[in-house]
């Protein structure tokens, strides 16, 4: 649901009645992973995904009746090569969905509006509810703040309440969107309730470290994967808003005296293009012995030889090492600053969800995968 906070917290601040499906489990092939919703509000306006087009439909109607008589329901949709039309993903994954009204006065909506607006402005937001359980629990909600405090309830005794907090908190601090397992008093024992923890963050940075036309392209590729994008460069003449327009920040530094000062997390990316190496050797220096998502360096064969034994002179382990990607990027036969850009962000996308970078056709490797990034389960 999160992923449409800024569409659903306008219409909750317009006072919009509305009705939002949240894909709660897959299995398979499915072509979105928990979290993903749909909404539909009192005049049929939708807005969201849950399938990519395959189950919209039957979701859509689902969103209708929700409204209409006030129930939370969850439906289970898969592959059907019984009937032609029946309603499935011809993907051949399973997706199953929690259909939730949003009234007017309903407790629930003091708790969403909130988590909302937090995650519409790009702050942080953790959001648990129950998909699966007795009845009367089903789609209740805490929301929980990043010091786990939380608003909101279960329906269950506190202790509950108390534990789904501590989970989400965790969760939220991994900035990870999973499902918990809990017994219905609370202990941590998977039984009779499991909540859907939505988690919203800022988005994560990407570092692009020289100031070149190729840096430009990446820029926009960053932007376009949801990546809060600084370019960093020394010189000035060529690290100016002019040459970066979108990106977030422009920063004129050493590249290595940057990255010191600056915060990173296990989520940053960072993408040096310098291929010089006064500027690349402290920086890539640096940079390897971070827990950052990726470090990759721009260059010919023959500039990573020379790199990567300045690094080694310059105390980097093997170790360190393993962890650069240079040549920077998938081998796409790239020429142009933006085909490079894409070569790169490529990379990135696979490094990030497990990806090979090969072909799928012919492959056979799963098309979708639900790693660790998605989903979670308490022990």
């Amino acid at each position: 649901m999160l992923d449409i906070a800024r569409d659903l917290s306008r219409w909750i601040e317009e006072g919009r009645e509305f009705a939002v499906a949240t894909v709660v489990a897959v299995g398979g092939s499915a072509p979105r992973g928990p979290g993903a919703a749909l909404a539909v509000d009192g005049a049929g306006t939708a807005v969201g995904s849950v399938s990519g087009g395959c189950v919209e439909g039957a979701v859509y109607d689902l969103c209708v009746q929700a409204l209409r008589d006030g129930e939370t329901v969850v439906e289970r949709f898969g592959y059907s090569d019984e009937d032609a039309f029946a309603v499935g993903l011809t993907c051949g994954g399973v997706v199953e969905v929690m259909v939730t009204p949003v009234r007017a006065h309903a407790p629930l909506r003091a708790v969403l509006g909130p988590a909302l607006s937090a995650a519409a402005r790009g702050g942080p937001a953790a959001l648990a509810r129950v998909v699966r359980g007795p009845a009367e629990l089903l789609g209740r909600a805490l929301r929980v703040h990043p010091d786990g405090s939380y608003e909101g309830g279960l329906g269950g005794p506190a202790e509950l309440d108390r534990t789904a907090a501590a989970e989400a908190r965790a969760l939220l601090e991994a900035g990870r969107t999973g499902t918990v397992g809990l017994s219905e008093d609370g202990s941590r024992c998977p039984g009779g309730v499991t909540l859907l923890v939505e988690c919203s963050v800022p988005p994560p940075r990407m570092i692009v470290f020289g100031a070149i036309d190729f840096a430009a392209a990446l820029v926009r590729a960053g932007k376009f994967l949801g990546y809060h994008v600084t370019v960093c460069d020394a010189r000035p003449v060529f690290t100016t808003r002019a040459r970066f327009p979108e990106a977030d920040d422009v920063v004129v530094d050493w590249p290595h005296r940057y990255l010191r000062r600056t915060a990173t997390d296990a989520r940053t990316v960072l993408c040096v293009l310098t291929h010089d190496a006064k500027f690349d050797v402290p920086l890539l220096t640096e940079a390897l012995r971070m827990p950052v998502a990726y470090v990759g360096a721009m260059g010919s064969r023959r500039t990573h030889a020379d790199r990567e034994r300045r690094l080694r002179e310059a105390g980097s382990t093997d170790r360190e090492l393993s962890r650069l990607r240079s040549p920077i990027g998938l081998d796409l036969g790239a020429r142009t600053p933006e085909e490079t850009a894409l070569s790169i962000a490529a990379e990135i996308v696979a490094v990030r969800r497990g990806g090979t970078g090969a072909p799928l056709t012919g492959s056979g490797t799963p098309i979708h995968r639900q790693g660790q990034e998605q989903s979670t389960t308490a022990a």
